[in-house]
């Protein structure tokens, strides 16, 4: 990627950090990343990283074995905080040598960045504000992505661009930033790059990816979708902190409707609590996810797309996909400096 050193060099901590050719990491997207779709990131210069959703210890082992043997370069496993088995499958990241371990889905529980970093390996968490972000770092978090609530899958309240406004000035210059939500070209990752990004995270642009395993009626779908298709989840019961999911409208998303009233009902009754009641929640999404992803039940499972999806009008190798981001950032950053 001779060609592309403007971007390249706005990118030169985050690659340093990542240890790949370019700061692009690939959201983790439950039954999409997987070892086919993660090794062919890494292999083409990007990060891929392993979704280990709600896989059990011995699922996960095989799953990072398996992408060992398709790539050597680096790639990170995203793990759940609210798993039930977390420090179990920190344990398998760990006996692996995996370099960098993403925690999502909520503050980290105690103990689990010190088990991660006592492996050896960098953890990354997600800040969906200024003042989590500041905690997660203090907590000793050695990067940050901030993800805006145009991206796919669980998202939060606030726009990419707010946040990057919010958070880069503060935070950039001496901690690892990287930018999700909404990117589905070059052009928006030169911009987050020169505000002191370190690199960014894309998921939806890769979804449909040649190498992506997701079936071809899951695929067909981001092809015929525009941004207004893509929409969030609607929180039923206020008491029960459903996390929005942004998805392609379908059955699917009134299924979920149903489903949030149904665990209501359980939490009235006493039948769950609230952590149970979360986690029902999460096994419901797991499920609609894997029969979108996996059976091609597009109608009645979770299509789970960002508002990027409107960029997405063909099946692409993943190098391609990787090509013309850098080039599409290249080329207006020497517009910019030719200005």
């Amino acid at each position: 990627m001779a060609a592309t050193n403007k971007t390249l060099s706005l990118m030169a901590r985050g690659r340093e950090f990542l240890g790949s050719e370019t700061a692009i990491l690939c959201g983790a997207m439950s039954w999409v990343s997987e070892r086919n779709l993660v090794a062919a990131i890494s292999n083409a210069g990007g990060f891929g990283v392993i979704a280990c959703g709600a896989m059990t210890p011995e699922l996960l082992d095989a799953e990072i074995t398996a992408t060992k043997a398709l790539t050597e370069k680096p790639f990170g496993v995203n793990l759940i905080t609210m798993h039930p088995m977390l420090f179990d499958l920190i344990d398998v990241c760990s006996s692996h040598g995996v370099g960098h371990v993403v925690l999502a889905g909520g503050i980290p529980p105690k103990g689990s960045v010190e088990a991660i970093k006592s492996g050896g390996a960098k953890v990354i968490c997600f800040a969906p504000t200024l003042m989590l972000g500041k905690k997660l770092l203090r907590a000793g978090a050695d990067a940050l992505v901030i993800e805006g609530m145009e991206a796919g899958g669980h998202i939060g309240p606030v726009s990419t661009s707010v946040l990057a406004q919010e958070i880069l000035p503060v935070l950039a210059e001496e901690h690892l930033v990287f930018v999700a939500g909404g990117i589905g070209r070059g052009e928006a990752m030169a911009g987050y790059l020169e505000m002191g990004a370190a690199g960014v995270q894309l998921g939806t642009r890769f979804a449909c990816a040649s190498e992506s395993i997701a079936h071809p009626d899951f695929k067909k779908m981001f092809f015929r979708a525009s941004a207004r298709d893509a929409i969030a989840s609607v929180q039923v019961d206020p008491r029960l902190p459903v996390i929005p999911v942004r998805a392609i409208r379908n059955k699917g998303t009134e299924a979920f409707t149903a489903k949030q009233r149904e665990v209501a009902l359980k939490l009235d009754a006493g039948e769950v609590d609230m952590g149970a009641a979360q986690l029902e929640i999460e096994h419901f999404w797991a499920g609609a996810l894997r029969r979108a992803v996996i059976d091609g039940d597009v109608e009645g499972g979770s299509v789970m797309a960002g508002q990027s999806v409107g960029m997405v009008k063909e099946e692409e190798p993943v190098a391609q996909i990787m090509a013309s981001l850098m080039e599409q950032s290249e080329a207006a950053l020497t517009t910019r400096s030719a200005a």
